[in-house]
């Protein structure tokens, strides 16, 4: 059976190289047809799926260092503009900011925080009320910073009254949620046109067409292993089609990625050796959907399908310091392959950094013999 030319390839030409990675795993060991996914379900009508999906992912989703670093730099930065009118000398702004700052670190982390235990619930509020709630708390966290420092008897802000923190904290609260709303709403495609486009990226046609032949020729052959092979396939397309943008566990990741080099092992057969190495621990980290599908067809395309001799990958997950690696690792074909623009690596960096910000980790690494790609996510 002959395979259609590979499309425009993601990574650079490399050299064959033979690691012992121990034994491989077989088709039968990488079945999981009771995995976390469900039950397949049909693409009939009624279940359009490449519609856009309506739902946006909560603006109150401030649990990540990356989002309470450019909250606290924001709400000092306006501090420090703002108490730039009136002082005559350096010493006495700087004297100023160091007052104002005591007093907005603590109101602006009280927000984050509530906000970021509150989300559920916040998030299921119709926009104009989301708005409220973060006004609303925004000025109550200021009137608290103002109340603290009048219990004190501090007089920290040289008798201004309790309406102007009030007034400032709703007013940085509004500013605040606004560029929440817009990061929250450019998690998800936003229109038809980019939504068809994110899963042409993720499942190529031609692996279709390679699976739908291979299940052709193994029809009369072994029918078990035919429908075996069909389920995963549905199972894979399912997914992409349904997908809406929701984070997913490590655990349902590797179980997908299993069903896909399924699929490959019946095409190559002993050309392709995978390796597993997962820890059941990691497998609880929260990850974009379809985050490791594309790297290992990756891996599949450009260090098993171009080798005569096939290849090897490896997929490895472990926890490191309260957070879950994840590294797969693919020997390097002696043929050459075209080049390409690396569309799926950009699509996996870009969407774990949407999720995870700077908490997350995304590496490549290549040389001679092998091609390694490695995540790291917060648990």
């Amino acid at each position: 059976m002959a395979n259609p030319p590979p499309p425009e390839s993601d990574r650079a030409p490399r050299r064959p190289s033979e690691p012992s990675w121990g034994d491989s795993t077989r088709p039968g060991d990488l079945r999981n047809h009771s995995s976390a996914f469900g039950t397949t379900t049909g693409f009939g009508p009624g279940g359009s799926a490449l519609a856009p999906d309506p739902r946006v992912a909560s603006a109150f989703d401030v649990c990540h260092v990356g989002v309470l670093l450019r909250a606290v730099l924001f709400v000092h930065g306006v501090l420090a503009v703002g108490v730039a009118f009136g002082p005559k000398s350096i010493d006495a702004w700087l004297n100023r900011f160091a007052i104002g700052a005591g007093l907005a670190l603590p109101a602006t982390l009280a927000w984050l925080v509530v906000a970021c235990l509150l989300k559920r619930q916040l998030g299921r509020l119709v926009p104009w009320l989301q708005w409220v709630a973060a006004v609303a708390l925004g000025a109550a966290c200021g009137a608290g910073a103002y109340v603290l420092q009048d219990a004190g008897s501090l007089d920290l802000l040289g008798g201004i009254h309790w309406p102007g923190p009030t007034a400032a904290g709703g007013a940085l609260a509004a500013a605040l949620f606004y560029w929440l709303t817009l990061r929250a709403r450019a998690r998800l495609p936003a229109h038809v046109e980019a939504r068809l486009a994110e899963l042409q990226s993720r499942i190529r046609p031609h692996f279709l067409f390679n699976t739908l032949n291979t299940a052709i020729a193994l029809a009369r052959l072994d029918p078990a292993r035919t429908e075996t092979l069909l389920e995963d396939l549905a199972e894979l397309f399912r997914v992409a089609l349904n997908d809406s943008g929701e984070a997913v566990t490590l655990s349902e990741e590797v179980a997908l990625a299993q069903r896909y080099l399924a699929i490959e092992q019946v095409r190559f057969g002993d050309r392709l050796k995978v390796t597993w190495e997962l820890d059941e621990d990691a497998g609880q980290a929260r990850v974009p959907p379809l985050l490791l599908q594309p790297l290992v067809e990756n891996a599949v395309r450009h260090g098993v399908e171009p080798a005569p001799e096939g290849g090897q990958i490896r997929i490895r997950t472990r926890v490191k310091r309260a957070h879950a690696v994840i590294i797969i690792v693919n020997t390097m074909p002696g043929k050459p392959s075209r080049p390409g623009n690396g569309i799926a690596l950009r699509n996996v960096r870009e969407r774990l950094r949407l999720m995870h910000d700077v908490t997350a980790q995304f590496e490549v690494r290549a040389d001679n013999q092998f091609f390694r790609v490695q995540m790291v996510v917060p648990l």
